[in-house]
């Protein structure tokens, strides 16, 4: 199962999400794709992406689950990577969203098919609450970091996925707009990149 989580303001109708969904029905892989729309609340994000895992292995499915986060996704996806021993594909991640989402707080345009969401304070509360202070298993981590982000700082993403697998895109922006160039290393990370080589034995 691959778990695509939108950035803020997003939605399933991402560009990257579009774009992943039609590599992997080219593929045959569609039933692996969920990509749920996410509600306001962090909180019940986070609830909302545990109940689809469990939703799909009641049915026989996701035996293995990769999620991949956008922006404000990637910090959930971090969360539930720590949480649940996830792999997590995070595609310029947010890293302190309490602080950069502040900003935001009232009514708030949605960026696809019109609507729009309402942050609150508690909402900042709830980010702090699901906030990983370190990552504990970097070989779980492929991180996608462009230094052309015109929103979150680069440097911040590189400072707490140490270790992890990076690719770092010189120029580019947030959306990353050359991102289908890169979908067949994302879902190569997937389909198990990440596993970790056996563990060294000691000599006879």
């Amino acid at each position: 199962m691959i778990l695509y989580l939108h950035g803020f303001r997003s939605s399933p109708n991402s560009f990257k999400a579009r774009l992943l969904a039609a590599r992997l029905a080219e593929l045959g892989r569609a039933d692996e794709w969920c990509c749920p729309m996410l509600p306001v609340s962090p909180l019940e994000t986070v609830a909302l992406a545990e109940a689809r895992v469990a939703e799909a292995r009641a049915q026989g499915g996701a035996q293995q689950v990769t999620v991949i986060g956008s922006s404000l996704g990637g910090y959930f996806a971090t969360h539930l990577a720590e949480k649940h021993g996830w792999p997590a594909v995070l595609l310029n991640p947010a890293v302190v969203p309490q602080r950069d989402l502040s900003a935001y707080l009232g009514e708030q345009p949605l960026w696809h098919g019109g609507g729009s969401i309402v942050v609150e304070p508690h909402h900042l509360d709830e980010l702090r609450a699901l906030g990983v202070a370190s990552i504990t298993r970097p070989e779980r981590y492929y991180l996608m970091a462009a230094t052309g982000d015109e929103v979150l700082d680069y440097r911040e993403m590189l400072a707490h996925y140490p270790g992890a697998r990076t690719t770092l895109i010189e120029g580019s922006d947030h959306a990353i707009s050359e991102f289908a160039q890169y979908l067949d290393d994302v879902l190569a990370f997937c389909d198990g990149e990440h596993v970790e080589p056996p563990a060294p034995r000691a000599a006879a």
